[in-house]
């Protein structure tokens, strides 16, 4: 089980006492789908068009992290599927050689925050891999990916995908627990994608 130090400070959740979220279909429409061409601000300092990748790559989707300090209330762990977003994010981190093994190019996580409380979070957790900010919703809107509203802001809700020379090639929605979500992906590379 991962440690608060791994998880930049936050203790890991208790999974039990947070609502697991249901497979409503909304991103059904994303398998096999070509990518949209999207320039995405990223925690590199450029932007990210991920249609046009080349080779085999993991976008990871998660709402929002907390930041050092912030106390979780209860009302976003009443929200299914809301917890988790730095134990996701680490979950990628610690199989970063993992994906490597299995031909992955690229790992990328994306939320709606700015790309200054993004690039914290990367450093603040070690994070391998850049992180990409929707902060305009583009990429949302366009992928018609499924948000949720906290406290005035929009938010899209969690999801990993594999993208492969920019088509979708396989969608995990819902991801429950998040901290298996890395875990998930690659089960589905190392059997074969299937």
């Amino acid at each position: 089980m991962a440690s608060a130090t791994s998880l930049g400070g936050h203790p890991p959740p208790d999974w039990s006492g947070i609502p697991k979220p249901e497979d409503d279909g909304v991103c059904d429409h994303l398998n096999g789908m070509d990518f949209t061409s999207i320039s995405i601000p990223s925690t590199s300092g450029d932007s990210v068009d991920l249609s046009k990748l080349q080779g085999l790559n993991i976008l990871f989707i998660y709402p929002r992290s907390g930041a050092p300090g912030e106390n979780v209330p209860a009302e976003w762990d009443a929200i299914p599927g809301a917890r988790g977003c730095t134990p996701q994010a680490c979950s990628f981190r610690d199989a970063s050689k993992d994906f490597a093994e299995q031909g992955v190019s690229k790992i990328f996580g994306c939320s709606t925050q700015d790309t200054a409380y993004q690039r914290e979070l990367k450093d603040r957790v070690h994070l391998p891999y850049e992180l990409l900010s929707d902060e305009k919703l583009e990429l949302a809107k366009a992928l018609k990916l499924p948000t949720h509203e906290w406290q005035g802001k929009t938010l899209i809700k969690r999801m990993a995908l594999v993208i492969e020379n920019g088509r979708i090639e396989k969608v995990w929605y819902p991801v429950f627990p998040p901290d298996q979500s890395a875990a998930q992906v690659l089960e589905w590379l190392k059997g074969g994608r299937k």
